[in-house]
């Protein structure tokens, strides 16, 4: 008879990948969190993702290893937790982790007091001694035998850990902060370049990225260079961020055959990534490949953004309008199955035009990673024509039929998993980043994805105060998080951009008061991660560092900076500023970390352009501009007159023209009916 836990009664992917381990666990909750103090038992908490490798690896291992169930359910409380429902715990356990450990990721094993103090921990154990690592077991028996007799230890270590914790926590500005002071000042343009410095020293400019691999596709950094350069004019600045982009895109990072991206490269040469996609890597990439489009017109980006979001519409959309989480790296146990190809297979559905595939895409009889093919180019399309002497309109039209059949063929595989959580804030990057989409190419279908997805969240997430995180099968669970708040604050104002609703702007109001109410630390300016009064974690954290989504700290404050002007509230764009100003020598020094942070100093420097459009032509109008690269413009745009937006009020149509109004720092130029005027105001302006 298969085993049950009490895992079987959840709804998330993850979770209920362990409801047949013979491991007693219990999802997080007072069930669990009760038992331990009434037993006065350590609680292991193991927490991991639908789509991570060695967390399917140690399950495989030890935890549907009987006798390794045996040990963990004599001698703990077994909690399981997936990290996307509740990144707060898993922050809180990961930087624990890092403090005693130096290092973290997942599998994230930790081992707490009764009262949720965390006391050991580490990622993957195998199951016998190897990699310079203690067995699972040896883990287990030490864990259990120094809580029996060395608890007053354990309890000495537990205290000093969540002080640590604590203590990290303390950041914050000491400086007085004289606001009234110029913003070149405040922020001065030489820490830009000493940002741009620090970001070219770890750039490589032969294959792209920074650092050395596993490379991650480090989105706000290139978002920095491109802001960078439309600011200074650097040529280094735009070369090394469109080398970036080109050389993932020819990668195996990308999808060549169903578009989208993986979440990051073993290599160097971006040639093997670890296969799962995550839904907000591809919101990031979406909007910095819209905002690369913008400055550089390359049709290469186009049709990625294109493909990119084709593969989203295809595999990650739910029929309500949200989108899905994740697809997993594994299907039938190997890694990369479903996305990777031997030749004999390409040859018999290409047949005419394998080779020619083949030649283009790099596919071998011996393969380019472990026997089989990851398709990746090494030249560009027109590079690869002239060489061959092919027409590239010819050319182009039989690599999308191939790709097409090699689709279909793909479609008859076994899937990899999916996660079909729909979680609030990578939900409103993917919208975020339909609305920087069609602000670049301006396909309309973009708009109405954008639109329709944001009806779905604001009916589906919002409660009677604040929201919910997470969604599946119309069970809403867990108070959203900081970063949910922001994020959604951040799609509200870019849709109110594309659409002029100005509906949009009243619901990001609303959401920053509430998010100043619940999560805000007045003392600092900054922002806790958990909204105030959560009983169920033992510290409650900031966080300012931009990981693989942004800090929702960062993103604050570029709310508050933008909707400190649409609503003329100077307090609010002081905070802006205190939060900024209160990092800065941090983020100047190591902008690698700190890419949102980066661009906002950047934008913050040179100041707010406020565009108005204005008159009875205002969308087409609008559309045009919404074309143009215009990192620090705050576009708002109406029929006539708005009396409840400074930058729509008093704005005046003689003669039914449509005319933009550029504004900067209260003062604003002549009103201009002319596009060309307009774009070279702007420019001028930067």
């Amino acid at each position: 008879m298969q085993h049950t836990n009490r895992l079987s009664k959840e709804n998330s992917p993850y979770l209920l990948q362990h409801a047949h381990n013979p491991v007693d666990w219990y999802p997080w909750g007072d069930e669990a969190l009760q038992k331990a103090k009434a037993e006065d038992k350590p609680v292991l908490v193991s927490i991991g993702y639908s789509s991570c490798h060695w967390c399917h690896v140690m399950e495989r291992e030890s935890f549907e290893d009987v006798a390794t169930a045996d040990i963990m359910n004599k001698h703990f409380i077994n909690i399981k937790i997936d990290r996307e429902e509740r990144p707060d715990l898993d922050h809180i356990y990961m930087d624990a982790v890092q403090s005693m450990t130096g290092s973290g990721g997942w599998p994230l094993n930790v081992f707490l007091t009764p009262d949720l103090k965390p006391f050991y921990g580490g990622t993957y154990f195998p199951p016998v001694r190897a990699y310079n690592r203690s067995s699972w077991k040896e883990v287990l028996y030490g864990i259990a035998n120094a809580f029996k007799e060395r608890r007053d230890e354990i309890e000495q270590q537990a205290a000093e850990l969540v002080q640590h914790l604590q203590n990290a926590n303390s950041f914050g500005t000491q400086k007085i902060l004289k606001f009234d002071l110029p913003a070149e000042e405040l922020f001065p343009a030489r820490h830009n370049d000493l940002m741009f410095e620090a970001i070219m020293k770890t750039a490589d400019t032969e294959w792209g990225g920074f650092g050395r691999a596993p490379k991650f596709p480090q989105t706000f950094t290139i978002g920095y260079l491109l802001k960078y350069h439309y600011f200074t004019a650097k040529p280094e600045a735009l070369n090394q961020a469109c080398l970036s982009l080109n050389k993932m895109i020819a990668g195996g990072l990308y999808d060549h055959i169903g578009g989208g991206f993986a979440r990051y490269s073993t290599d160097t040469e971006w040639l093997v990534p670890h296969f799962e996609k995550m839904l907000y890597d591809n919101a990031l990439l979406v909007t910095v490949l819209s905002e690369a489009y913008q400055v550089t017109k390359d049709p290469l980006y186009k049709k990625t953004i294109e493909e990119t979001l084709a593969f989203t519409e295809r595999e990650m959309t739910s029929p309500e309008n949200g989108f899905y989480a994740a697809l997993d790296a594994d299907s039938e146990g190997v890694e990369g199955k479903f996305y990777t190809w031997r030749k004999a297979e390409i040859e018999a559905i290409l047949k005419e035009h394998a080779a020619l595939f083949c030649n283009y895409y790099n596919i071998t009889e011996a393969g380019n990673w472990e026997e089989v093919n990851i398709p990746h180019t090494r030249t560009t399309a027109a590079a690869f024509c002239q060489q061959q002497g092919l027409g590239e309109a010819e050319f182009t039209s039989i690599m999308e039929e191939c790709k097409a059949k090699l689709l279909a063929a793909r479609a008859q595989r076994i899937r990899p998993l999916l996660d079909d959580k729909i979680i609030l804030g990578w939900n409103v990057l993917m919208n975020a980043a339909y609305s920087s989409a069609f602000a670049a190419l301006g396909i309309e279908a973009y708009r109405q994805k954008a639109i329709a997805n944001m009806d779905f969240l604001l009916q589906t997430f919002r409660k009677e105060t604040g929201c919910w995180h997470v969604y599946k099968e119309g069970e809403r669970k867990f108070p959203a998080f900081l970063d949910d708040y922001a994020f959604f604050i951040n799609a509200l104002l870019q849709l109110q951009e594309i659409t002029s609703n100005q509906d949009y702007l009243f619901v990001a109001k609303a959401l920053c008061e509430y998010v100043l109410a619940q999560f805000g630390e007045e003392e600092t300016g900054y922002f806790f991660f958990t909204a105030e009064g959560q009983p169920d974690i033992v510290v409650r954290k900031k966080e300012v560092y931009d990981g693989a989504v942004p800090s929702g700290n960062a993103v604050m404050a570029d709310n508050l900076a933008r909707l400190g002007i649409l609503f003329d509230l100077p307090e609010w764009r002081e905070r802006s500023a205190k939060m900024v100003l209160g990092l800065q020598d941090t983020f100047v020094q190591y902008p690698g970390s700190f890419g949102i942070w980066a661009s906002l100093q950047l934008k913050l420097s040179k100041g707010f352009a406020e565009l108005a459009v204005v008159g009875p032509d205002f969308e087409t109008k609008r559309d045009e501009i919404l074309r143009l690269f215009r990192p620090h413009v705050i576009l708002q745009s109406s029929a006539g007159n708005n009396r409840t937006f400074p930058l729509l009020s008093n704005r005046e149509t003689p003669q039914g023209n449509t005319l933009f109004y550029l504004c900067r720092e209260y003062a604003c130029l002549r009103p201009t009916a002319e596009m060309q005027e307009i774009q070279a105001l702007l420019s001028s302006a930067s």
